[in-house]
């Protein structure tokens, strides 16, 4: 356990760090915010960096689903996130999503 004393938010304060992570390969967790908008903007770059594709090689195991494990090497499928009184310690727009790509 470590406490911060930078003066940040959680100065003073006991500070852990909390682990969440996606166990399936072809989802991922991310931290952002919920705007308007931005959901569908990184969809679509998501897409535009690892489209959907017929000829991939891991579809010749039967699955159809290569442009997802690429985009969860862009998105990862874990990430930390500190913990201060017991609560995730984040921004004042900051969520934790669990994304199915």
């Amino acid at each position: 356990m470590y406490t911060s004393t930078d003066g940040g938010m959680s100065a003073g304060r006991p500070l852990a760090v909390g682990d969440k992570k996606a166990t399936h390969t072809t989802t991922s967790v991310a931290v952002n915010d919920n705007a308007p908008g931005i959901w569908r903007d990184i969809d679509k770059w998501l897409e535009q960096l690892a489209p959907f594709r017929e000829n991939y090689e891991h579809h010749s195991t039967g699955e159809t689903n290569a442009d997802s494990h690429l985009k969860n090497i862009l998105v990862h499928h874990q990430v930390i996130v500190p913990v201060t009184d017991r609560k995730l310690d984040l921004g004042p727009w900051q969520q934790v999503f669990l994304l199915r790509i």
